[in-house]
């Protein structure tokens, strides 16, 4: 009997199967199921590239708009911004030439206005297993306006200001950092305008939300310097406790060596006289919690002259103003500290935060005490707990010192 061979059409299902895994060309089912598994996460990975390769261009555009759109939010002012730019890489989006401008009235100024607001999550807190956020301003620029009208005035109150940045990012904010910025007072009630102003500003607020899990209450730290009227230096110490219903705090302050002659549109505006010569010292301490507070304001002034009788005969055209200045200039020549050449004081305050209680006769005997027991000097009082948050560099005195009348080492913080 003859063999008839095998032939695809008289085979059984079985042997079909594997004469089809004998036939060349072909694959095994069990290799053409892993290849089919092993393109889909690739055919995955190339339509999210598409997909992002396609919105990219569109994400500056939306998110111009959520900005512009919560900058809306605000009753009291409106804000304008320029371009918008993507960090996808770094979590973190910029905010060019943000202006904050008030919708009602006549202020020639913008409340805010800086170059560029980056938004960025923080990346040395996710070593603590924490996304949080962080905020770097660069050049901004704060105007507040007093005006005898309301229209015209400007004082930033009234707008939801920390609910407005928090909307902006999507993680909550940890940090703000703040570089060369500048803060102004203005005033245009009479003829010459009054600018006083920060400059040079670098401020720093790290750990609001305790990362670390710290158990200090007063966990979040504020610094900040600048320089006032482009030659006095100012410097910021605030420790706070975030988490706190109403304010926890410490915080000093102080400012060194300002020519008061270039202040003297402030004083011509709200004290009706004029500085001849001069330099100003402040130090604020304040101690804060769950809103009450207690505190003193030390002012001192330098080589101090407000009266000089052919200046003011020959300038002053009103007579109670010539008046006033002979007073104040008398008044604090004789209450002036003859060894150190200094005015001042220091002013206790305690109470709510919302309305303190000023100790005036303190205030009073204090002058006293500057000029006939023992000067004052530019340094904190009692205030400082030793931390390095609350240390100040040492005082010194930018102007030259034989203009002072006093030994530049004096000014330091010596006991």
């Amino acid at each position: 009997m003859r063999l008839i061979p095998d032939s695809p059409g008289n085979l059984q299902p079985a042997q079909q199967r594997a004469h089809d895994e004998r036939a060349p060309g072909k694959s095994p089912p069990t290799k053409r199921k892993r290849r089919l598994w092993l393109k889909i996460p690739a055919y995955f990975i190339l339509i999210i590239v598409v997909i992002v390769a396609c919105a990219r261009p569109m994400l500056p555009w939306a998110v111009r708009w959520y900005v512009n759109r919560t900058l809306d939010r605000n009753l009291l002012y409106e804000g304008k911004i320029g371009d918008v730019t993507l960090n996808l890489w770094r979590g973190a989006y910029s905010i060019h030439d943000i202006r904050l401008v008030k919708r009602n009235g006549n202020v020639p100024e913008p409340l805010f206005a800086c170059k560029e607001l980056e938004l960025a999550i923080q990346w040395d807190a996710i070593l603590h297993a924490k996304i949080v956020g962080q905020v770097v301003i660069n050049h901004p620029e704060l105007n507040f306006v007093d005006a005898s009208d309301d229209s015209e005035s400007q004082t930033g109150s009234g707008g939801p200001w920390l609910q407005t940045l928090t909307d902006l990012f999507p993680f909550k904010l940890n940090s703000v950092q703040v570089h060369d910025g500048a803060i102004h007072f203005r005033s245009y009630k009479s003829a010459k305008p009054v600018d006083v102003y920060l400059n040079n500003l670098d401020a720093s607020i790290d750990d609001l939300t305790n990362v670390r899990d710290r158990t200090t209450p007063m966990l979040t730290t504020i610094k900040a310097s600048a320089l006032a009227m482009d030659q006095a230096k100012f410097q910021l110490r605030m420790k706070m406790d975030p988490f706190s219903y109403q304010p926890t705090f410490q915080m000093a302050v102080r400012l060194i060596g300002l020519d008061v002659t270039t202040i003297n549109d402030l004083a011509l505006t709200y004290g009706k006289f004029n500085f001849k010569q001069g330099f100003f010292d402040l130090v604020v301490e304040i101690d804060s919690s769950e809103g009450q507070m207690n505190g003193y304001i030390k002012p001192l002034f330098r080589n101090l002259r407000i009266f000089d009788v052919v200046q003011d005969i020959k300038y002053d055209n009103d007579p109670l103003q010539f008046f006033w200045q002979a007073l104040l200039g008398v008044t604090t020549g004789v209450l002036t500290n003859q060894q150190r050449d200094q005015f001042g004081t220091l002013i206790p305050f305690t109470g709510d935060m919302s309305s303190p209680n000023t100790d005036l006769l303190s205030a009073i005997g204090n002058i006293l005490r500057n000029a006939f027991v023992r000067a004052y000097l530019p340094r904190l009082e009692d205030g400082s707990d030793g931390s390095d948050e609350m240390q100040f560099e040492p005082a010194s005195v930018i102007s030259d010192p034989s203009a002072i009348g006093t030994d530049p080492s004096s000014i330091g913080d010596e006991p």
